[in-house]
């Protein structure tokens, strides 16, 4: 195994963030390969895919980082986030710690909705305080700047990253890709920051929508070709992240967000077919038959919706787009539950179970993890789920 141990990394000084370009590699394989040379595809994949399983997988959005004292020890020796996503053995070992310490269903590539922007043309520094700042894009000129990504010259690191994750982790557990959708990565581009309100973005849609179109087709192209080379480099599964697209009306989320989220899906699904696509967008209650539509295989529902309905309504928005199947669910119990005694987040994680019923469901929190979550509750939760049985 190539991987660096946590005491290993602790021990070494923070390198510069220099790579260079690995030689074009073999497609990873999809399956994983078990130790009797048998091929596998992990629980969680199943899942997704809508099969018949013995359990259901569980893992949770931002699983790897702040909760974690070992993540917070790195911080130590890796101050900036760049480090922490960009070196890859401190990835690897980031995206671990929950694997190791939870035996979540899930591994998760530890890095950014942003990390591909630099490849673009588009550079951006994240304050540990503030958050993601990028040099503001408001002009056609400012746009004229972006470009076409080469996933393999702008993040390499994360090439590396995907593939020692598939040597590190269990045949059983899936390792999971993440890219930012094209509306959410423009709200930082054209605000500069991250916003409360985004009245930038959503001046730009009703004063000069051409503008905004140009930004959001230029990142529709670069994303996907950045989500196929995660699945070529070992993601088995890719979540698209839209967080920001709840703040839209359904009238400009049907012009603004869905269109480009459909790039992206239909590109994946155009090339890797059976890799299987979830979707997530904090405070969705009223998009989610939207969501459905767009083709997606599984909808990741926030804790604001009750599980059976959005069950419903994500059948509903898939039958009215004409698309066969229920779809699948991810979620969806209140990250803040997890600050309360074992009682109430066994109760409640069961309450979800019990509603999602014993297909298509991949237990998740509705956002994700707080930071000042205590690591023995994470750990309940996901016990708590790996132990659960449906009924027969």
């Amino acid at each position: 195994m190539k991987f660096i141990s946590a005491a290993l990394l602790l021990a070494s000084a923070p390198g510069a963030l220099s790579f260079s370009a690995p030689a074009k590699s073999e497609p990873m394989p999809l399956s994983n390969t078990d130790a009797s040379g048998n091929t596998v595809d992990p629980l969680l994949i199943r899942a997704a895919r809508g099969e018949k399983t013995e359990r259901v997988p569980v893992w949770m959005m931002r699983q790897a980082g702040r909760h974690i004292k070992e993540y917070r020890d790195l911080c130590k020796k890796y101050p900036t986030f760049r480090e922490r996503s960009e070196i890859p053995d401190v990835a690897v070992e980031v995206s671990l710690q929950p694997w190791r310490n939870y035996q979540t269903d899930g591994c998760i590539l530890f890095s950014d909705i942003l990390t591909p922007l630099p490849g673009m043309g588009v550079e951006f520094d994240i304050d540990e305080k503030v958050g993601p700042v990028v040099k503001p894009m408001r002009t056609y000129e400012d746009v004229e700047k972006m470009h076409l990504i080469d996933p393999s010259t702008a993040a390499p690191f994360v090439a590396e990253a995907l593939r020692t994750l598939r040597e590190e982790v269990s045949p059983e557990t899936a390792v999971l890709g993440f890219v930012g959708c094209p509306y959410t990565l423009a709200t930082y581009l054209v605000e500069g920051k991250t916003s409360k309100e985004y009245l930038e973005i959503k001046k730009m849609a009703f004063t000069e929508p051409k503008l905004l179109h140009m930004i959001l087709k230029n990142l529709a192209e670069s994303i996907s070709e950045y989500a196929l080379f995660q699945i070529e480099n070992g993601a088995q599964l890719i979540q698209i992240f839209d967080s920001w697209a709840g703040h839209l009306s359904p009238r400009d989320y049907d012009e603004f967000a869905a269109p480009y989220q459909k790039v992206i899906l239909d590109k994946i699904k155009e090339k890797y077919p059976t890799v299987p696509t979830v979707i997530y967008i904090k405070h969705s209650g009223a998009l989610i038959e939207r969501m459905a539509g767009t083709g997606v295989d599984v909808v990741s529902l926030d804790w604001t919706v009750d599980m059976a309905e959005g069950r419903e309504r994500i059948a509903n928005g898939r039958a009215k787009a004409g698309l066969s199947g229920p779809g699948g669910v991810q979620g969806n119990l209140d990250p803040s539950i997890l600050f309360g005694d074992f009682a109430t987040i066994k109760e409640r994680a069961e309450e979800i179970l019990k509603k999602a019923g014993p297909t298509g469901h991949v237990m998740n929190l509705g956002h994700g993890i707080e930071a000042a979550t205590p690591e023995e509750n994470a750990a309940y939760f996901i016990e708590t789920v790996r132990n659960f049985r449906h009924e027969a």
